[in-house]
């Protein structure tokens, strides 16, 4: 295992009380929300792209709510963010989650019954008059959690996406009979990436190959990584697989005041919030996205094991900010040549209340 992919506990910011998870929870919610909506105005994705990354960050949002619901009233264990160029929650929490679910059935016949932990909270409230202790409100917690959080939507560290046809009519800019989707949690950055292949099938069928290409998928290209080594892997082993372009979108870093990180524009939401010229709420949100197209085929291999693989070309990687128009003006001030390094100016989404 690479030292790179070793997390500890001192990679982490904890989220202590349940005030900080439910703002650290708006945030990233209207962080999402508002990102597939500015994206959409400014075309900067397809229709399907945005149907796709909409989706996993539903995962996304999906698997915070259940962290919210395990944390909800646990003394001894609280959720951590990740403390490099992140704001996202470490990938330690994503595990444990799944784990913690793959166990349910043992973990839930532990639990007193529902109805009985149901008539001690009201007996205590209604008839003593006293606060619920923490043991029957952690016992509360814990029965909603097993039983009303699913594994199956859990983000993982890898995401697969179905095979679905390239139609012309939403894609009129590509001539490529496929697309497929998948987004990986990159352990290295604790941040989701999306990506996005666009390619068509010599000899064979989609319903023949569809299993070895999610194989593929899986195997090589479930971290971060340039597109040009994705991409040769991916021609490589997947010889009957015409890839013809390739997008990965990065999403984040998530910059608000429970990231802890050096980025310049995470320093002025802090410091903004620190002079109290921005609400405890500010945030802002970088996007990367990286396209590489195929340009050619070349041959590789001897007479009898010939493999034409694709000529790839590197499109400028473009890079964006959404965030606020209070945050966007303290940016403007603070931080002006970052901001002209970016594709085009920041783009302003409604700040959160």
């Amino acid at each position: 295992m690479s030292i790179n992919l070793i997390q500890t506990p001192l990679d982490s910011a904890v989220l202590e009380t349940k005030e900080q998870y439910k703002v650290y929870f708006k945030i990233v919610s209207h962080a999402f929300d508002s990102l597939i909506e500015s994206l959409s105005k400014k075309q900067i994705c397809g229709e399907m792209e945005l149907t796709f990354i909409e989706q996993y960050t539903e995962l996304l949002t999906y698997s915070l709510e259940a962290f919210r619901i395990k944390y909800l009233f646990d003394d001894e264990e609280k959720m951590k963010i990740d403390l490099t160029e992140s704001g996202y929650p470490n990938f330690l929490e994503f595990r444990y989650l799944y784990n913690d679910l793959a166990l349910k059935h043992e973990f839930v016949e532990r639990l007193p019954p529902v109805d009985k932990v149901k008539e001690q909270i009201l007996e205590t409230l209604l008839k003593d008059k006293e606060p619920v202790s923490n043991t029957k409100l952690h016992q509360a917690a814990s029965i909603i959690y097993y039983s009303s959080v699913e594994q199956k939507y859990i983000f993982k560290k890898f995401v697969q996406g179905k095979i679905i046809s390239n139609k012309k009519v939403i894609n009129p800019d590509s001539d490529a009979q496929y697309i497929i989707s998948w987004s990986f949690y990159d352990v290295t950055h604790n941040r989701p990436f999306v990506c996005f292949m666009y390619f068509d099938l010599y000899k064979t069928t989609i319903q023949e190959y569809t299993e070895q290409i999610y194989e593929v998928l899986e195997q090589v290209a479930d971290r971060n990584m340039t597109l040009d080594i994705m991409a040769y892997a991916i021609d490589k082993k997947l010889p009957k697989l015409l890839p013809k372009k390739i997008r990965k979108v990065d999403l984040g870093p998530l910059h608000s005041v429970f990231a802890k990180d050096e980025l310049e524009v995470t320093h002025v939401i802090l410091q903004g919030i620190v002079d109290k010229t921005l609400d405890i709420s500010a945030y802002a949100i970088s996007l990367q996205i990286d396209e590489i197209n195929s340009t050619d085929t070349f041959s590789e291999g001897g007479y009898f094991n010939k493999q034409y693989l694709q000529v790839w070309e590197s499109k400028k990687p473009e890079k964006y900010v959404f965030t606020s128009h209070r945050v966007m003006q303290l940016l403007y001030d603070a931080i002006p040549e970052h901001l002209n390094s970016l594709t085009e100016a920041p783009i302003e989404m409604e700040s959160l209340k």
